[in-house]
């Protein structure tokens, strides 16, 4: 056995096997069980490889985040050429890609690990003709089988056709099958756009809805916007080899990507992205039409400098129901501790009022005190009144964007 059956034997046993379970509807023999069966094939290898999909997802979105950096660090070490700066710029530079989760290559792991299977099933579909003759040779031998696929199931997916074009056929090797020949080059050529189209899509999505626009302006994301213009166009030019049931897997496998990434997308979007403030706008407006306050993040931290020990810091909503806390208590207390101490420095003022030294602005230190708590008391109040109606005005703007796009 060579190296290419290790992988076609796999391939021919999905394909026989998914035929022979859809065999029951639509009957043994030529007909659409086979055309079927490559989609439920290309259903299989999508689902084999959906960690891979999700790593893509994941690396993608990290090297792009990790841009602004990235460029900060070559500006650090612009014209320095020394093997010492060489060596720290390369250090932090992994640095970066260990602290973003990146990794260039792992964007080019799905079509990587399809290559083989596309092959594969490029050998499968080209081996049909000459194992329905008994003319099929393998290590120059003429073999009567390809795993399960014998002469019998191969002359039966070798006269199914595709919208009117043998499963076997291609835009180039059109007049060597029989029937319409201009027909087979049509339904490739419409097969070939709707390829390319749903590829263009796929990359399109992946690239430019789920990354924020800070990540949108550096040499890295002008190459990804490159290629998502060429690759497209390899596949318009490499299509007319392609059988029209492997144009039908690439078709289905491009579809379901594009269905994986917009679930993904919309439910896990990169922070600052287009489907990000989506999400917020549509999580926003689901609270507002519960009657639901909107979430707040954080809850500002007092302005007061903590004179001792280490600043109190602020806590948001889902952490503090997690842990059982108030997330208010700390900006009650704090304001307990000023109100207590404004009292005892009055009732220190009222018994000691005589003995007391007024300054150069005419007050006593009470005095002062008193204005000083009386100013923070204020600003404290401006500061909520000002997030208040912040939030406000955007409950409403994302309820009327709710409104609107129902």
């Amino acid at each position: 056995m060579d190296i290419m059956s290790i992988i076609e034997v796999p391939i021919a046993w999905i394909l026989v096997t998914i035929h022979n379970l859809l065999e029951p509807i639509f009957g043994s023999g030529p007909g659409p069980a086979w055309p079927l069966a490559i989609v439920g094939l290309t259903i299989v290898i999508r689902i084999l490889i959906m960690p891979l999909f999700f790593r893509q997802i994941k690396a993608s979105r990290g090297m792009q985040l990790m841009q602004p950096d990235l460029q900060a660090l070559q500006k650090k070490y612009k014209g320095k050429k020394d093997p010492v700066s060489r060596q720290a710029q390369q250090q932090e530079m992994m640095a970066l890609y260990k602290k973003h989760n990146a990794n260039p290559m792992a964007s080019c792991l799905p079509l990587l690990a399809q290559m083989p299977i596309f092959i594969g099933l490029f050998n499968v579909l080209r081996a049909l003709p000459p194992l329905a003759e008994g003319t099929y040779r393998k290590g120059g031998e003429i073999v009567a089988s390809l795993g399960p696929l014998n002469a019998e199931l191969a002359d039966a997916a070798n006269r199914s056709k595709v919208f009117g074009a043998p499963l076997a056929s291609a835009f180039n090797t059109a007049g060597q099958f029989p029937g319409d020949e201009l027909t087979i080059r049509i339904v490739a050529v419409i097969l070939i756009i709707v390829m390319a189209g749903s590829q263009f899509l796929s990359m399109r999505q992946l690239t430019m809805k789920n990354m924020p626009a800070s990540a949108m302006d550096n040499p890295m994301f002008r190459q990804q916007k490159m290629m998502m213009y060429f690759m497209p166009l390899i596949f318009v030019f490499t299509g007319t080899m392609f059988q029209m049931g492997l144009l039908v897997y690439w078709t289905v496998s491009n579809f379901w990507a594009i269905g994986q990434q917009m679930y993904t997308i919309r439910r896990q979007p990169a922070p600052g992205s287009e489907a990000y403030k989506a999400k917020q706008a549509r999580d926003a407006a689901k609270r507002a039409k519960k009657g639901l306050p909107p979430e707040e993040d954080d809850i500002a931290a007092p302005e007061e400098v903590q004179p001792q020990g280490q600043r109190v810091q602020p806590m948001g909503k889902n952490r503090a129901k997690k842990k059982g806390v108030n997330p208010t208590a700390p900006l009650e207390a704090a304001a307990e501790e000023a109100e207590e101490a404004v009292v005892e420095v009055e009732d220190s003022a009222d018994e000691d009022i005589e003995d007391e030294v007024r300054g150069k602005d005419g007050l006593t230190d009470a005095e002062r005190a008193q204005r000083r708590y009386e100013q923070r008391a204020a600003e404290h109040k401006a500061a909520r009144d000002k997030r208040k109606a912040a939030e406000k005005r955007r409950v409403e703007e994302a309820k009327g964007r709710y409104d609107k796009d129902r």
